[in-house]
């Protein structure tokens, strides 16, 4: 019946001789639309009303609890690797908390606390010192290598904790070597600062990897949860084991070599990780005892102001052939590849000539026309290996490689002109 001014009537009770209503309402919960469970179904009629619930008030409260620590969506939201690596990396903080209760017990010692010997002036001057080492430290090692730790977050996660070891040590051995005690403890403030700068880089590239659904800020703040966790477990026992080992130093060490060589353990690497390198300059190194790999050919990002005329002439006959719509230049001198970025190059630009060059060093001890050659490699390859990228989970737009510090600008021509 419609109501009067035209607009539509409210729903009203039934009439006696229409049907009783009646309606069923199931609640689910959940994160995410695709984890999601039923817990509770309402069955409504015109004289009753039924509550069937499912699960018990401790598996809500548990989920809730959950919550705090997992990402919303879990595990649907994250890769695969994200629960091992947060086990391990949290057995590895926890490691790490224990570890420095022991050594600031040590470093506490050596500057003097507990001593009638030791003055204020002398214990906040000290620890002043090795604060301002650390800050300067920090600061060094972001000017040196800042830009490169998205392109091996892996190395400098593992790098980083390298350095924390190696700064705990320092202030477990301060102690032993009071003549030394500035140099000692100012050399593990370096170290520490290292850890802090590469830890906090890496962790947003490693974060940005485990988001599935965007959610990288979720999963940063349930990992700052977890961590919060493990640094109060670690502190706890850290504590609890400064108390029993005071004055056995074999205990102490026993303790902290034990939890040291625990929290360096990797796990096997697979698939990839054979072919990567976890410490820098290992490349270096390696190239001294073994053959060049082909990517260790080429030079991505040259500079442009060394080179010869010879070398300038060659890129002016490529630059109107091979490479006149493309934004880079690559030149085959000595076994080789030099890659010229233009200075207008996005990501997807310089992706293309660092596959290019790969094919480049491919093909050198197979072809004379290697410019010819690789250049009809790309025009067929080249679209299906960013395809084939893209449909395997790659973000082929989004480009971690080396700092590009070097770039260029060219306009060429024939000789006449």
């Amino acid at each position: 019946m419609a109501a009067s001014g035209g607009e539509e009537a409210e729903p009203s009770a039934s009439s006696p001789s229409s049907p009783a209503p009646w309606i069923t309402l199931e609640e689910w919960s959940g994160s995410a639309a695709t984890k999601l469970s039923r817990t509770a179904v309402l069955t409504g009629t015109s004289s009753s009303l039924a509550i069937h619930r499912f699960g018990s008030r401790w598996g809500q409260v548990w989920r809730k609890i959950l919550g705090a620590f997992v990402p919303e969506g879990f595990p649907g939201s994250v890769t695969p690797d994200y629960v091992p690596f947060q086990i391990w990396d949290s057995l590895q903080g926890l490691s790490t908390y224990i570890r420095s209760m022991l050594s600031t017990q040590a470093l506490l010692s050596a500057i003097g606390v507990g001593e009638k010997s030791a003055t204020v002036i002398g214990a906040t001057f000290q620890w002043f010192l090795r604060d301002f080492m650390g800050m300067l430290g920090g600061i060094l090692f972001t000017f040196y290598q800042g830009s490169n730790l998205d392109s091996n977050a892996k190395m400098w996660r593992l790098v980083a904790d390298f350095m924390n070891d190696i700064g705990m040590l320092m202030d477990l051995l301060s102690p032993l070597f009071p003549s030394a005690l500035i140099a000692i403890v100012c050399l593990g403030s370096v170290s520490r600062s290292f850890t802090g700068v590469a830890s906090g880089a890496t962790r947003a590239a490693l974060t940005q990897h485990f988001a599935l659904e965007n959610n990288a800020a979720d999963i940063s703040a349930k990992e700052g949860s977890q961590e919060t966790v493990a640094t109060m477990t670690g502190m706890a026992l850290g504590m609890l084991l400064a108390h029993i080992t005071r004055g056995h130093p074999f205990a102490v060490w026993f303790l902290f070599l034990s939890l040291t060589i625990f929290h360096m353990y990797v796990l096997t690497p697979e698939q990839v990780s054979p072919r990567e390198h976890i410490f820098p300059f290992w490349a270096r190194w390696r190239r001294l005892i073994k053959p060049k790999l082909q990517h260790e050919h080429v030079r991505l990002g040259a500079k442009a102001s060394r080179l010869a005329h010879s070398d300038l002439m060659v890129l002016a006959e490529l630059a109107r052939s091979c490479y006149k719509d493309a934004k880079y230049l690559l030149l085959e001198k000595q076994g080789d590849i030099y890659v010229f970025i233009h200075k207008h190059a996005n990501p997807a630009d310089i992706l293309k000539s660092y596959i290019h060059s790969l094919v480049i060093a491919n093909l050198m001890n197979k072809s004379k026309s290697l410019h010819t050659h690789s250049q009809l490699w790309m025009n067929e390859q080249y679209p299906i290996f960013i395809e084939k990228l893209r449909s395997a989970g790659w973000a082929a737009e989004r480009l971690l490689s080396p700092a590009t510090v070097w770039r260029a600008h060219w306009v060429h021509g024939p000789a006449n002109s």
